[in-house]
């Protein structure tokens, strides 16, 4: 692979990131809505979601790069686009339920589609490319941990409505 065909990927890669990183920030609304929810006593201070999501989407952006890296042919690569194009839109999707229409339980139900969305491109990605799947890795126990979050949030909280 030449040097421009090898970076191509991970400049991709790393725009794709930031979009879904901008676009996921700007449906963060830590609000006084969000203050006053009741939240678990294990939950972790505001400012640590940030450099944990920037981490999460660097080792994301380079699980990208090196599995159109190392995929066998062109249809595969293609996957390797969409997998992360409907990951980076349910990220996004959590966020707007989440925070913008205060909707945690709505996000609970949505958070289970991203965390399968994590996990479907670890198992195709496991068959030519184990770096590229188990760079997503800490992606999955982040977004678990997030999903067992959201779920004390609702039931400490209450459901808003009905599924």
């Amino acid at each position: 692979m030449t040097k421009s065909g090898y970076w191509l990927p991970v400049l991709a890669a790393g725009a794709g990131a930031i979009v879904v990183a901008v676009l996921g920030a700007s449906m963060t609304d830590l609000g006084p809505w969000y203050h006053e929810l009741n939240k678990p006593d294990w939950q972790p201070p505001d400012w640590a979601f940030g450099p944990a999501w920037t981490v999460i989407f660097a080792l994301a952006a380079l699980s990208a790069a090196t599995a159109w890296k190392d995929a066998p042919d062109e249809a595969s690569r293609e996957w390797v686009i969409g997998l992360f194009a409907l990951n980076g839109f349910l990220n996004v999707l959590w966020s707007a339920l989440f925070f913008r229409l205060h909707r945690p339980d709505w996000a609970l139900v949505e958070v289970g589609f991203l965390w399968l969305s994590i996990l479907l491109p670890m198992i195709i990605f496991s068959r030519y490319s184990k770096t590229a799947s188990l760079l997503l890795v800490p992606y999955l126990a982040w977004v678990a941990f997030a999903a067992l979050l959201n779920f004390e949030v609702v039931k400490l909280n209450g459901y808003w409505g009905t599924f």
